[in-house]
């Protein structure tokens, strides 16, 4: 079934990601005066491929309730007269830089525009991430798009996510967040302790 598109969208960009035996044919639709974008998928696999099944897609329009996100990537917020951004990618965390790489980082410029004597960038910046130990069957596509308010003098800036993975790719994912809150449970603990200490010293 085909993907019918409103006036909210005017332009696209399509990727072919390989999970497995197969693809996936990704197209991302947005529109060149605001930031709404929304994705498309096809697949491409044999008829017979029995690995597809295991296949499970997840879309995020607040990258803050994505596991991946939330574990793996910091992201940055920032907001004044010219600017809004919202969960935009700053870094994949230190801890995590040989756990987690990247497959794609891709620019779309649709036009650059001058706002208090600075050139930004009207784009779409697209990045792809996926798991070391599971490159093959794990990817997490970032779409981060900024847009310039002419009328206002503000970018704004918001992003979107999509997953594909098998559920084994899942499972770990999941491993990494638990163990990620267990770290953070006992690095609170500690601090606590330590508090106390510091607290009991001064009497």
């Amino acid at each position: 079934m085909g993907l019918k598109l409103g006036k909210s969208f005017n332009r696209s960009y399509n990727l072919r990601i390989p999970i497995l035996n197969g693809f996936y044919n990704i197209g991302i639709y947005f529109d060149k005066r605001s930031t709404f974008l929304l994705f498309k998928l096809d697949r491409d696999f044999s008829k017979d491929d029995e690995f597809a099944k295991n296949i499970k897609i997840n879309m995020f329009k607040n990258l803050e309730s994505s596991k991946f996100c939330e574990t793996f990537i910091d992201l940055h917020n920032f907001r004044k007269n010219t600017l809004d951004i919202s969960n935009q990618f700053d870094k994949i965390k230190p801890e995590y830089t040989s756990d987690v790489i990247f497959v794609f980082n891709e620019s779309i410029v649709l036009s650059k525009v001058e706002i208090e004597d600075k050139s930004v960038f009207d784009c779409l910046n697209i990045y792809g991430f996926t798991m070391e130990s599971y490159s093959e069957e794990f990817v997490f596509i970032l779409t981060e798009r900024h847009n310039i308010q002419k009328r206002l003098g503000k970018k704004i800036v918001r992003t979107s996510g999509l997953q594909i993975g098998t559920s084994a790719s899942l499972r770990m994912l999941d491993d990494y967040h638990q163990e990620r809150d267990i770290a953070g449970k006992i690095n609170y603990t500690d601090k606590i302790n330590r508090d106390e200490i510091i607290k009991l010293s001064e009497f």
